[in-house]
Order: structure tokens, then C-alpha cells, then sequence
């Protein structure tokens, strides 16, 4: 059109926006992940609506805040996927991503940062940025050169439309907050080993933590990747398969692909060569990303020398876990320092924290921890062993200390230089840490007898055994002596047999196995003739008591306690003295003597109330409820069991508390107090039950069996 000397155009039409697919393709056989894709749905569906009166704020999430219409102040929507290496991250990202390309029809970009891979150094910023221009076709002349102006000029082009933006592989939140659009229209999912705690804290972002697969969730991949009649004729070699990589995902994957391409393979054998060769089986001399070592590995470059070493020295340390008091025994590092190096650890996700302040690493992390610290001068690791396994020893010896200070105690060496036991305040205080570190403790124990450190075996059985009674741990108290027992034909000190031959005793008794239990008291015995040990002797003969009256032989046990009481007076050991008399009184009990009976355990009362000894008051009132008892006196018995019962649980001797419980139940019976009887035997049957002793459970069931039938007057009224 032309007008005088002016020509007028229709305006050229505005350039159609880029709509970039750069995500790869979706995982072939992914399988699980239920619960945390439901996750990052609920995350999406709450990011597309307002906030309103229908938001719960306390729905958990995994993306920023709930999100509004562009314009409000909303915030991008960002998924931080966190992980241990090969625990299925960005399978995550683009198993969701692709169940969702609907809600992104403007596009979707994707950039492996490079944080933990191959690569020689991670993708900078300023090359993602510009990586993501090119794919939205931007005139390279348009391009500046500066990274922030990038960072404008692709938030500019992203702006109000609705794509994904996926950013794999991030080692810092520094490679990723240049990547975040400013549009809350836009989603961002960012996966990383590190949990990127600037990311969260300035952008909203919320840590989706990934931990392995669940039982059901593995044995659903091994089926994914194998065939699925071979998975379900071999179900048993498919279940131990599952749990020798412990729920690992890429662990697994390896396994299939292994199993997979030799169909003619027992699934049993391939079970079987992981069990004899561990973390060996999992390598690949070619493929780095097939590796599982190699994938662990470049976890660790991030870390310091330090934090290096941590790690390593934490995959040898004993137990299943750890704490920062034990980290800084183990390493030698000041508290703070060992806490910070956990902290680190934890943040690279070779490390998850638990309750309690314990922290655990995945079994086959902790055995590429264990194989790294082969690479250690051997004086660093028997050095880190030495001060982790006083660290413990010491703690127990107070721990049991405070449990029982009547016992003799036993003498211990100085700890090494620079090692303190953790504080412990009172017997409440010792009986918590010892229940927390129970296990780690017996993994203590076994370690010093690889390293035939007899010295640590022997003591660590010694200061366990009364925490080992009391809560009735009678296997493991069992195992402990038996180590200690094999250990003292390498000590100097003749009292070690002795201790071990009688504590073995004891225990053999509580488990009912009366024959061996005789034979090692009787061995005790000779040793304290032998050595002229009179402490030793007398205490052998009260076990013997017991254990007599255990098989049976009242006459026989009486005997043994009588020997044991004039030794006591003679050596001037009151503590020791009540629990003979109490020990007599039981038997004179169980003979029919009742005026004897309470005799002794009257004067035993009083011994043991003299000395603050409440495990003796508590055994002697138990007592004088048997003698209450069994003279008729229901009434008294029932307030005798309950001041025992009181005492028992104040101090938490469960293996007692289950006595008493069942014992208490009998007057009850006998006064007509059913409801009461059954109370108590319910609680004693799971308390059986729970010990493991299963002839005690069994009588009481019979109880209750017979408490619940009905008696003759219950059919007359019928």
C-alpha cells in the first residue's frame, strides 16, 4: 500500500518459540520407586494451583513452595534428587520427567553437570548456560559474554512458558543456580550425590533423599531384567541375590545384567560367587559407569584428605554403625573436627544419619570404604583400631560400674593417649548406651579376636556380663565367655580361666544346659584350690548353688551355698555374704524349711539394704514372696513380688523383671484374681518370648491356658 511518499507493511509475523526435547530417553526396565514418584506428583499438582484454603501445609513435599499465577511472587518449582552413586537418581528424574511430558509442552532441557563422572572437571556454569541457548536456537551473535547476562537472556527466553528443565549430575549449587528460570511456570529437577544446602536454603528447593529399594522393589527389578519364569524357579537364589546388594540399585543391575547374559547359570551360583567375592563382583575393568567401585570413587573427590581417610577408617571400625564420639576415638581427630568430617560424609551421601546421632553407611559402601582403607599405612589402621576398641572398653567398664558397684572390678590398662570414655551419669544413663552400642560392642569383640588382641577380648566379656544378665542376652553372654575362655590360655594372670570357666558356667546354667554348665563350675573350683583364690572360690560355690538348684538338687545346692556363706563372713564381703543367705533362704524354701528361710533372707534384707545393693534387696524380696507364698500368705506375697517388681524395673533387670512377673501371678491366682494373674503372665510370656526362653513362655502359656478354662463352679451356675 502506498500513501504519498510513505510505503506501509504489515509487521513480519513473531518467530515461533523453539520447543527444545533434549531429554534422553526414558529407563528401559525401571522398576520400584513407588513412593517417591508419588512424591514429586503431589509436589507438581500442588505447584499448578494457588495456595488456598484447601492446602495443607503440612503435606510432605519434595519441590519449593507451592507455587501461584506468574506475576504473584510465586517461586520456581525445584526437586533436589539426592543419592549415594548408583542409586538410581537420574533414572528417577527421567522415568517421572517422561510419565509427565504432557504437562510441558514448551520443551524440556537437559545438561549433565558432570558433578561425579569420568570427566576431567564438572561442566562450568557459563557452559550450560550457553548449551541451553543453543538449544533455544539463540543467534550466537546475540550470545554475551558475560555468565549472568547469559544466565538474564535465557531466563528472558523461558519466561511464562511450561517446561521442565532437568540438571543431572550437579556437584555444587553454584553449577546450578545460574540454570534456574525465573518463571514459576517452569519446573526444575536437579539430581547430585551432594545435598546442595544453598540450593534449598536461598531457591526453595526441598532434598528428596534417595535410599535403596525395598525388598519387594529389588526382586521386582531382577524380575524386570530377567526372565521372569527363571526368577520364580529359583525364588530362593533370587531372595539372597536381593539381599547380598542390600537394595542397591545399580548393584543390582549389574547382578541381572551378569546373570542375563549367562542363562545357563544357576542364579544359586551367581548368589554363591557373590558371597565369596563381595565388592570384586560388582567391578569392570572397561566400562567405569558399569563399576560400582568406580562410581563410589568419584564420591571421594570432592572430599578432603581428611575426610578421605574418615571414611576409610569408618569402613574397618566394628559395628553396623557409628557416633561422633566413636568417629573421634577412631580417627584421633578433636570432637568438632570428627563431626564436621561425618557432616561431610553425610552430605556426599556415603554416609546417612539415623536416630540417636548414629550414622551407617550401606553395606556396600562400607565394604569400598574397607577396601580403600587397604590403601592406608598398616600402623595408621591398627592405630585407629587400638583407640576405637578402648574407647569402648572403657566406656562399658564405667557403664558397668555404674550397674553394679558391688562387683570386683576388673583392672585395666590406660587407655591410649587421647582417649576418654563417653560420660555416663548413672545406671539408667549406662543401660541406654549399652543397648545403643550392643552390637557394635560383640563386633568389638570379634574384631580384637582377628586381631588376637586377647587382652580386649578378655575384658570386653567382662564388663559386658552384667548388662548381658540382666537383659537377658544369655546367647550372646554365652559367645562373649566362650572368646574369653580361648583368650586366656594367651593371659599371664591364672584368674582369667577362672572367671571364664565360672561365668560360662552361669550361663550354661541359665540356658538349661546343666551338664556343661557343671562341668566348667566344677573346673572354676579345682583352679581356685589350685591358686588358693578364697574371693574365687566362694563365688563359685554360690553359682554352684544355683545351678544344683537349677537341675534340681536342692540338698546338693544347699551345700555349695553354705561353703559359699562362711567364705564370704570369712573374707568380710557383706554384699557378697546376702547373697549366700538369700541363696539359702531360696533353697531352705524349696526344702520346705520356711522358718529357716525367712531367717536368711531377713538378714540378707538387711545386708543388702546396709550396702545400697537394690538388685540384692530386689532377688531377696522376690524371696520372701516364694516363702510368703508357699506358707499361704497370698496377700504378703503379692506386696513382697511387687516391691521386687518395683526395684527390677527401676533398674531395668528384664531378665528378672520376667520372674518376678510370672511368680507374682501365682498368689494373685490363688486369691481369685484372675484378671490380675492374667495381666502379669501376659507381660512375662512376652518377656519370655523376647529372651528367647522358650521353656519358661511355654508355662506360662500353660497358665493362661488354664486360667481361661472354666472351673467346676463357672458349670454348676451354667
Amino acid at each position: 500500500m502506498v500513501h504519498g511518499n510513505l510505503n506501509l507493511h504489515s509487521p513480519p509475523p513473531r518467530p515461533v518459540p523453539v520447543v527444545p526435547r533434549q531429554l534422553p530417553a526414558a529407563p528401559g526396565l525401571f522398576a520400584g520407586r513407588t513412593a517417591e514418584l508419588a512424591r514429586l506428583d503431589r509436589a507438581l499438582t500442588r505447584a499448578a494451583a494457588p495456595e488456598g484454603p484447601g492446602t495443607d501445609a503440612r503435606e510432605p513435599t519434595t519441590a519449593a513452595l507451592p507455587t501461584g499465577p506468574a506475576g504473584t511472587g510465586a517461586t520456581v518449582l525445584v526437586s533436589a534428587i539426592g543419592g549415594a552413586g548408583g542409586i538410581g537418581k537420574t533414572w528417577l528424574a527421567l522415568a517421572w520427567a517422561h510419565r509427565h511430558l504432557e504437562r510441558f509442552p514448551d520443551g524440556q532441557l537437559f545438561v549433565d553437570l558432570h558433578g561425579f563422572s569420568p570427566a576431567s572437571a564438572p561442566t562450568e556454569p557459563s557452559a550450560a548456560v550457553r548449551g541451553f541457548l543453543d538449544a533455544l536456537e539463540v543467534d550466537p551473535g546475540r550470545i554475551p559474554t558475560d555468565l549472568d547476562a547469559q544466565a538474564a537472556l535465557y531466563r528472558s527466553l523461558v519466561a511464562g512458558r511450561r517446561m521442565l528443565i532437568v540438571l543431572d549430575n550437579a556437584a555444587t549449587a553454584d553449577q546450578v543456580v545460574s540454570l534456574l528460570p525465573g518463571s514459576p511456570t517452569c519446573t526444575v529437577l536437579v539430581t547430585g550425590r551432594h545435598r546442595l544446602a544453598s540450593l534449598i536454603d536461598r531457591h526453595g528447593a526441598r532434598h528428596l533423599a534417595l535410599d535403596v529399594l525395598t525388598r519387594d522393589e529389588a526382586r521386582a527389578l531382577l524380575t524386570a531384567r530377567l526372565n521372569a519364569d527363571r526368577v520364580s524357579n529359583e525364588s530362593d537364589a533370587v531372595d539372597e541375590l536381593v539381599e547380598l546388594c542390600g537394595g542397591h540399585p545399580l548393584a543390582l543391575s549389574i547382578i541381572a545384567r551378569t546373570a542375563d547374559t549367562h542363562p545357563h547359570v544357576p542364579l544359586a551360583e551367581v548368589a554363591a560367587e557373590l558371597r565369596e567375592l563381595g565388592l570384586e563382583v560388582f567391578d569392570h575393568d572397561t566400562d567405569p559407569a558399569a563399576s560400582l567401585p568406580t562410581v563410589l570413587s568419584w564420591s571421594l573427590r570432592s572430599l578432603t584428605e581428611q575426610q578421605r581417610t574418615v571414611f576409610a577408617l569408618l569402613g574397618i571400625s566394628p559395628g553396623p554403625d557409628t557416633t561422633p564420639p566413636a568417629t573421634a576415638a577412631l580417627t584421633g581427630l578433636p570432637a568438632a573436627h570428627a563431626r564436621r568430617a561425618l557432616a561431610a560424609l553425610e552430605n556426599a551421601s556415603l554416609l546417612d544419619r539415623r536416630a540417636g546421632g548414629r550414622f551407617a553407611m550401606h553395606d556396600l559402601v562400607r565394604a569400598y570404604a574397607a577396601a580403600t582403607a587397604h590403601g592406608l599405612p598398616d600402623d595408621v589402621r591398627e592405630k585407629a583400631l587400638t583407640r576405637v576398641g578402648d574407647f569402648h572398653l572403657h566406656t562399658a567398664f564405667v557403664a558397668d560400674r555404674l550397674l553394679d558397684s558391688h562387683r570386683q572390678p576388673p583392672q585395666l590398662d590406660p587407655p591410649a593417649p587421647g582417649i576418654h570414655p563417653h560420660p555416663l551419669s548413672d545406671a539408667t544413663d549406662a543401660t541406654t548406651w549399652l543397648d545403643a552400642e550392643h552390637t557394635t560392642l560383640l563386633a568389638t569383640q570379634r574384631a580384637a579376636v582377628a586381631r588376637s588382641n586377647y587382652y580386649l577380648v578378655w575384658h570386653l566379656a567382662q564388663v559386658l556380663d552384667t548388662f548381658h544378665v540382666r537383659q537377658g542376652h544369655r546367647h550372646d553372654a554365652l559367645a562373649s565367655w566362650q572368646a574369653a575362655l580361648d583368650a586366656a590360655k594367651y593371659l599371664p594372670d591364672p584368674v582369667a580361666h577362672i572367671y571364664a570357666h565360672r561365668n560360662l558356667g552361669r550361663i550354661y546354667s541359665l540356658l538349661g544346659l546343666h551338664e556343661q554348665a557343671i562341668e566348667h563350675l566344677d573346673q572354676a573350683l579345682v583352679l581356685t584350690v589350685c591358686h588358693d583364690d578364697l574371693t574365687n572360690r566362694a563365688n563359685t560355690h554360690r553359682v554352684l548353688a544355683l545351678a544344683w538348684e537349677r537341675r534340681g538338687d536342692h540338698r546338693r545346692a544347699l551345700d555349695h551355698a553354705r561353703h559359699a556363706l562362711d567364705l564370704h563372713r570369712t573374707l568380710r564381703q557383706p554384699v557378697q555374704e546376702a547373697d549366700a543367705l538369700n541363696t539359702m533362704g531360696w533353697l531352705a524354701a524349696c526344702l520346705g524349711d520356711f522358718d529357716a528361710a525367712r531367717d536368711h533372707c531377713r538378714a540378707a534384707l538387711t545386708l543388702h539394704r546396709r550396702h545400697h545393693d537394690p538388685g540384692g534387696e530386689a532377688a531377696t524380696l522376690d524371696s520372701l514372696g516364694f516363702v510368703a507364698y508357699r506358707t499361704g500368705n497370698h496377700r504378703q506375697a503379692v506386696d513382697y513380688y511387687h516391691h521386687a517388681l518395683a526395684l527390677r524395673r527401676r533398674h531395668r533387670h528384664n531378665y528378672d523383671v520376667a520372674d518376678t512377673l510370672n511368680y507374682v501371678g501365682r498368689p494373685y491366682s490363688a486369691l481369685g484374681e484372675h484378671e490380675h494373674a492374667r495381666a502379669v503372665w501376659r507381660e512375662a510370656l512376652e518377656l519370655y518370648r523376647e529372651q528367647g526362653r522358650d521353656t519358661d513362655a511355654e508355662r506360662v502359656q500353660k497358665q493362661l491356658d488354664e486360667l481361661a478354662r472354666p472351673t467346676s463352679a463357672d458349670l454348676d451356675v451354667g
